[in-house]
């Protein structure tokens, strides 16, 4: 199925942020956050991590590994990502096509939520800078230290849903991670796979997604 039948077909539209709406760590690299984070860990006393954990240069890896540790490591580690998530937003790079989509899909009446891994406030202080806000009706996002609770699980789809007041299979999620098709497929909403790089059509195609789109520019005219 094409991307724009499927929005054409649905009631609710749910967005991952970063990648879908915009370039978080676009001015400010993902690499430095995790090495930021990391140093949260040392500070108390967690300095021989995991190779894998050592020398990964995501930040939601280190968070993840944070909360593994203990309540204290994942509410101190969350609350300098939350931060540095803010901080990067100045210089975020809106995505091409995505400002446009948000608003056309406001104007036709159906709701539209966030849905993200990223800390609500960074989310927030984005939809501030570029005006956004009275175009979302919900934002369901990251909001304390418990990552059991990010995609792939499929709560924050089924907080989004509720929210909306909308049937899951009304709905349709546009996200560019396999994260974010596994947990459309946990909530019984269908997705339709970003595939913002070269790699990316094969790998969410293979994890589920109902349709695949290498733009968001046009999308807006099905609305």
């Amino acid at each position: 199925m094409k991307a724009t039948d499927l929005l054409a077909d649905a009631h609710a539209l749910l967005l991952d942020f970063d990648g879908p709406v915009c370039s978080v760590f676009a001015g400010s690299p993902a690499s430095m956050v995790a090495d930021q984070l990391r140093g949260v860990l040392a500070d108390g006393g967690h300095t021989d991590l995991p190779e894998a954990i050592a020398t990964s240069t995501d930040p939601f890896d280190v968070f993840q590994y944070a909360a593994t540790l203990g309540e204290d490591e994942a509410r101190y580690v969350e609350a300098a990502f939350s931060a540095h998530e803010v901080e990067a937003i100045p210089t975020a790079t809106p995505t091409l096509g995505a400002h446009e989509l948000i608003v056309a899909w406001h104007q036709s009446g159906r709701p539209l939520a966030i849905v993200s891994n990223n800390g609500v406030p960074a989310i927030s202080a984005y939809l501030d800078l570029y005006d956004l806000r009275t175009s979302i009706d919900f934002v369901s996002a990251r909001d304390g230290s418990n990552a059991a609770l990010l995609k792939p699980s499929p709560y924050l789809l089924h907080q989004a849903v509720t929210a909306l007041d909308v049937a899951p299979g009304e709905s349709v999620f546009l996200g560019d991670s396999t994260s974010d098709i596994e947990a459309a497929q946990a909530a019984g909403v269908r997705s339709i796979g970003y595939a913002n790089k070269p790699d990316k059509d094969s790998r969410l195609t293979a994890a589920g997604a109902d349709a695949i789109t290498e733009v968001l520019t046009g999308l807006a005219a099905v609305t």
